[in-house]
């Protein structure tokens, strides 16, 4: 089971897959299923993938910093 007293490593990793994968696979799954007559159907499925990729990026350039502090110890002072 988790650990509710560990520490955070900086990364949010569920969030992100989801995003790219509803840019990458629902979207045009979507699409595949509902043959929409026109261009704006294809023009918001593109938007919206664009979308979720924009966001999965910064999601990724913010929180994918793994830090783990147990290994890198502060050293020890010997007085």
């Amino acid at each position: 089971m988790l650990d509710p007293h560990q520490k955070q490593t900086g990364t949010r990793y569920t969030a992100i897959a989801a995003l790219v994968i509803a840019a990458a696979v629902f979207s045009p799954a979507v699409l595949a299923l509902t043959r929409p007559s026109g261009q704006a159907p294809i023009a918001l499925a593109i938007a919206f993938s664009a979308t979720c990729l924009a966001v999965a990026w910064l999601d990724w350039s913010k929180y994918a910093r793994l830090t783990i502090p147990s290994i890198a110890t502060a050293p020890s002072r010997v007085e």
